[in-house]
């Protein structure tokens, strides 16, 4: 018989709470949004998750944050996009108050700001 593929363990409503909870602190959103290596960042979600009772190592977190984050974020899309019935996921309501979507454009001037200075700068030296 070939071997089963390692499942990931079951989280309570309780763990999953303390888990957005852990997630939704403003210094950890900070962490996770400042660099795309976030194994450090994992490891003290996992550590704060120890704190308050529940054994989680940080690939756990990481997989679980992962999961709840595009679930999410598919059904804030959907809301904003559609005048259907809602659509809503599980701990959605905890979810948007920790997490509250920012929309992306917010990030254009800059970038566009960056090609602008460096098209210039490029011109300078001609």
């Amino acid at each position: 018989m070939p071997p089963r593929a390692r499942q990931a363990p079951v989280w309570s409503n309780g763990k999953v709470l303390d888990l957005i909870s852990v997630w939704g602190e403003e210094a950890v959103k900070s962490q996770l949004r400042s660099c795309c290596r976030n194994y450090d960042t994992f490891g003290q979600i996992s550590r704060d998750m120890m704190e308050r009772g529940h054994d989680r190592d940080s690939l756990q977190c990481r997989v679980n944050v992962k999961e709840l984050w595009n679930t999410y974020r598919k059904a804030h899309e959907a809301n904003r996009r559609s005048s259907a019935a809602p659509a809503t996921c599980h701990f959605y309501k905890e979810l948007d108050a920790r997490l509250s979507l920012v929309p992306p454009c917010h990030l254009q001037p800059t970038i566009l700001n960056i090609r602008v200075h460096i098209a210039t700068s490029c011109f300078q030296h001609l």
